[in-house]
């Protein structure tokens, strides 16, 4: 068994995401011992899935475990803007998209400028398990098991130019299956996002390659996508063919379509209202009423400092 790395919150240090009935039977297992009671000796006690999720999802020795969001919730309630605007009826309309053969072109100020092969970049690279929180500008939000990468250890070995200071991401283009570049024809397609060097490189920046312990769907941005935890979910752009190393800060699709709206950082500051959206609370679909939006997502104790 690999150890578990309680340094880092965020991580599952093992290759299997915990099943979702594992993670609805941790209510059960905390009201028999009491939590109070689950020191070192009971953690050792655990069931192996609940013990790595215990280990990968505490922000503080004493905060509550993170309760995944269950997968029928996470894929029914969906934005991939290139599919349209439906959220319950995305997880149709993206099985169209066909990853085959996927290829990834790397370019701008990098040492390594080249085509990568999604599915052997995939199988090439460390794979790890983590829990994130996931909030949506349009103030729901919910909780995701990705497996898949740190994005620093792609951007190591690209080794981009001392003169790189963002990284910019771009996705497919193809009206053909996507209707709503289609149908929103007059839109800044394709898709593009960014980040600064720093960012991208930081610790919880991660590549999703799969979700809930298997393959992402295409719905999900399949075959690989961007996870930044405490940004506003439409910076953790989906089904990316081109990743780019630039000096100047790169215009992205949403700063496009409405710059007085959107932000490069669109970082999660509840007391910030961003877009057209008050930020304080948020909702979780299925539930009732809201919860407190929390700073960076929930990342602060991270983050923050980035932003200093």
């Amino acid at each position: 068994m690999v150890p578990i790395h309680l340094k880092q919150p965020w991580k599952l240090p093992e290759q299997q995401v915990t099943p979702e009935e594992v993670y609805l039977k941790r209510r059960d297992f905390l009201k028999t011992m009491g939590r109070a009671s689950l020191g070192a000796a009971a953690l050792l006690m655990l069931p192996p899935g609940l013990s790595r999720l215990w280990a990968a999802t505490n922000d503080t020795p004493s905060s509550p475990l993170l309760t995944p969001s269950s997968e029928s919730t996470v894929s029914r309630y969906n934005n991939f803007y290139e599919f349209g605007t439906v959220k319950d009826r995305i997880w149709k309309l993206a099985e169209s998209l066909n990853t085959g053969g996927w290829q990834i072109e790397v370019g701008g100020l990098v040492r390594k400028p080249q085509m990568l092969d999604a599915e052997k970049l995939i199988r090439k690279m460390p794979v790890e398990d983590r829990i994130y929180r996931l909030r949506c500008v349009e103030t729901w939000s919910v909780v995701v098991p990705w497996t898949g990468f740190p994005l620093k250890v792609l951007i190591d070995q690209l080794e981009p130019l001392s003169g790189a200071r963002y990284v910019k991401f771009t996705t497919f283009l193809d009206p053909n299956i996507a209707r709503g570049q289609r149908s929103r024809f007059w839109e800044p397609w394709p898709y593009t996002e960014g980040l600064t060097l720093e960012e991208a490189t930081h610790d919880l920046t991660f590549v999703a390659t799969g979700i809930y312990g298997h393959s992402l769907p295409p719905h999900h941005g399949a075959p690989l996508r961007l996870v930044v935890p405490w940004k506003y979910g439409f910076k953790s752009i989906k089904s990316i063919v081109k990743i780019e190393f630039t000096k100047e800060e790169p215009e992205t699709f949403w700063q496009s379509v409405s710059p007085l709206e959107y932000d490069f950082p669109a970082n999660v500051i509840p007391h910030q209202p961003y877009a057209r959206w008050h930020q304080e609370f948020e909702r979780i679909p299925g539930q009732k009423g809201t919860v407190k939006t929390k700073l960076f997502n929930g990342y602060a104790k991270q983050v923050a400092h980035l932003y200093k």
